[in-house]
């Protein structure tokens, strides 16, 4: 039981701490969606930076003055993309030797500051019996959703 839950927390931990390097380590809270549904794996991750939420690709829109830019490469993004897809699976593998059900959807959110983790699961599908709808649609309605709760 605890081998479980303690390598499940690892991966968890992984996904935070790549998407941390990412940024260099200059983040006020960063967002994590993890999706395994139906044989379709997807992740995408967002931060809060000095008091504005941004997706990767526009990390430094939240700069204030004088602060160093980020390297927001489209090769570093993949790496990171590929590094929780990577440890999607791992958790897939992990609930399967354990009997467990695989959560569907993730989402982990680490506040910096407070040091707080905290992480959502489902396990049902999402979006898999929608005929639009894709992991990316439910990544970016996230997004919208925290970006627009009054902080």
């Amino acid at each position: 039981m605890k081998e479980f839950e303690d390598k499940f927390s690892e991966l968890q931990a992984d996904m935070i701490s790549i998407c941390m390097e990412y940024v260099e380590d200059r983040a006020d809270k960063v967002y994590v969606y993890a999706s395994r549904e139906e044989g379709v794996t997807s992740s995408d991750f967002f931060y809060l930076i000095n008091g504005k939420y941004v997706e990767p690709h526009k990390l430094n829109d939240a700069l204030e003055e004088a602060e160093e830019s980020y390297d927001t490469s489209a090769a570093r993004n993949f790496m990171v993309l590929d590094i929780l897809n990577e440890d999607i699976g791992k958790i897939k593998v992990l609930c399967q030797e354990h009997q467990r059900d695989m959560p569907t959807e993730m989402k982990l959110i680490y506040d910096v500051r407070s040091r707080k983790f905290k992480a959502e699961y489902k396990y049902d599908l999402v979006y898999t019996h929608d005929d639009i709808k894709t992991a990316s649609h439910i990544a970016d309605e996230w997004f919208e959703e925290v970006k627009n709760i009054k902080l």
